[in-house]
């Protein structure tokens, strides 16, 4: 039995976690026709030993999809949601410039691609409506697979969830200090200065901090690693941010080339 799935509450995150970079939604190349979250970049991040940072989304009938996007136009070039289609019907749509020709993968599935040759940051998306039909979905998934893994999500009410139903999973914010991004235009300025400050710390008791990389020098990150609480950076696409992650922060989340 992995650590994560023991029934104790962890106290720590895993080593592993920092020990890599880690391939943000995959080693992937659209480029060469390998799109991220696919079957196709998780075999090549475990082909290149790196571990996995993957997206999770709930299709229509509760099953949880690996997925970054809410709606479907930029990844399959179609109309209408994720939380919308069926898992079926989302399987049988082609990724958008996939050599391969395959859709997107089930949770299920892409747990059976990796098969606990290297770890996985699962990233449960949300849109902050204390839903937690995928939370509880993802921790099913999850609780059957006997290999590495972490989860994390943007909504603090997630990573309560997980800590309340899950203590023995590792588990982690990603956040930013501004929130400035139109995507976040939801969001009232109290609840970004919030979830820009860690205000909820006490509910989450997050094991580790994903911090966007711009963002690193603020106190937040700083504050957690003289905790002892790891921070990884997000996203890391050039050897600037690369630098500047090496100096305030224990790991990356990379994409676009091979650190």
């Amino acid at each position: 039995m992995s650590p994560a799935r023991a029934s104790a509450p962890v106290e720590a995150a895993p080593g592993w976690l920092v020990a890599r970079p880690i391939a943000h939604r995959g080693l992937h190349d659209r480029a060469a026709g390998v799109i991220e979250n696919s079957r196709a970049a998780a075999r090549a991040a475990v082909a290149g030993g790196y571990a996995i940072e993957l997206d999770v989304q709930l299709s229509a009938d509760g099953e949880a999809m690996v997925f970054h996007d809410h709606d479907l136009a930029r990844l399959v070039g179609r109309e209408g949601s994720v939380h919308e289609t069926t898992a079926s019907a989302l399987t049988a749509m082609p990724l958008s410039g996939a050599a391969d020709g395959e859709g997107p993968p089930t949770l299920a599935d892409f747990l059976t691609v990796v098969a606990g040759r290297v770890g996985l940051v699962v990233e449960i998306k949300s849109r902050f409506d204390a839903d937690m039909r995928l939370t509880h979905r993802t921790l099913d998934v999850l609780s059957r697979y006997d290999g590495p893994y972490v989860v994390e999500s943007f909504d603090p009410d997630v990573v309560a969830e997980v800590r309340r139903t899950a203590p023995h999973v590792p588990r982690g914010i990603v956040a930013e200090t501004r929130w400035t991004h139109p995507d976040w235009a939801f969001l009232s300025p109290e609840r970004k200065h919030a979830l820009g400050n860690l205000l909820h710390f006490d509910a989450t008791r997050p094991h580790f901090l994903s911090w966007q990389v711009a963002d690193l020098v603020d106190g937040p990150p700083f504050l957690l690693r003289r905790l002892g609480i790891p921070v990884t950076a997000w996203t890391v696409r050039d050897e600037a941010a690369r630098a500047l992650a090496r100096e305030h922060a224990d790991q990356i989340v990379f994409e676009g080339f091979r650190p």
